[in-house]
């Protein structure tokens, strides 16, 4: 069997307080930039933990909404997101900078994430306002509007699938209302995941089996079995001939 390195990333800064014991485990991580969660104090003690751990660091911004941690699509005007959009950017490098890191990569939060990969106006408005990192890859999901306007727009990208999370036939994610949305046991996780890297494939909640492409894959930092999920991939992977890239 062929050896296959991936990439394993985390969303994290979120208030949860375990990226100390995450970041040893994955390869790239998304730090919220205070849209949804965080601070100034919050980015940059992870980006400290995330350099310490060799991990690759990314932005995660997402709708100006702390109150519903931005998982609720807030009618707001192309204006308001776009700088909302720059403003968070803005400081999250601006402290990145200061700690000599560098930038690899910008993944849209939550409800922004869903909506931009299925409704092209909005896709079109965050690329407008990403338009000075043009260079850095957006981790975004196959066969989406996003991914689509991305190539066309010539946007760098990663494509990203979820590890911790069951897809619809349409390749949406399950929604967060539906107790189904999440995967919890770390068995099944690594089935989903060997699955999606090894035949380029996720079973759906339909019994169906649907075509899914990515270079990336998402353990959810606010999981509450994400350590148990992290630490039974890192153990049962490399038995699959995947290897977590460093």
């Amino acid at each position: 069997m062929k050896k296959i390195i991936v990439d394993i990333n985390c969303d994290v800064g979120e208030g949860v307080g375990n990226e100390i014991d995450l970041l040893p485990l994955i390869s790239s991580c998304n730090i919220a930039c205070g849209g949804h969660a965080g601070d100034k104090k919050s980015m940059a003690d992870v980006i400290r933990l995330a350099m310490n751990n060799q991990v690759k660091i990314g932005a995660h911004p997402s709708y100006p909404d702390k109150e519903n941690f931005g998982r609720v699509v807030m009618n707001i005007s192309s204006r308001e997101l776009i700088l909302s959009l720059n403003e968070q950017l803005s400081i999250f490098v601006k402290i990145l900078e200061q700690h000599k890191g560098v930038l690899n990569h910008i993944k849209p939060h939550g409800a922004l994430y869903n909506k931009i990969a299925e409704d092209e106006n909005l896709a079109n408005i965050f690329l407008d306002a990403i338009e000075n990192y043009k260079n850095i890859p957006i981790y975004l999901p196959y066969q989406s509007q996003i991914h689509q306007l991305a190539i066309k727009r010539g946007f760098k990208f990663h494509l990203e699938a979820f590890a911790d999370r069951n897809y619809t036939s349409s390749l949406k994610l399950v929604s967060r209302s539906l107790e189904n949305a999440v995967i919890h046991e770390p068995k099944l996780v690594l089935q989903h995941l060997v699955k999606m890297i090894r035949e380029e494939a996720v079973d759906t909640i339909e019994g169906l089996s649907r075509k899914i492409k990515a270079h990336t894959f998402c353990v959810h930092g606010d999981t509450p079995t994400a350590l148990q999920i992290l630490m039974y991939l890192s153990q049962e992977l490399p038995k699959n001939q995947i290897e977590i890239s460093k």
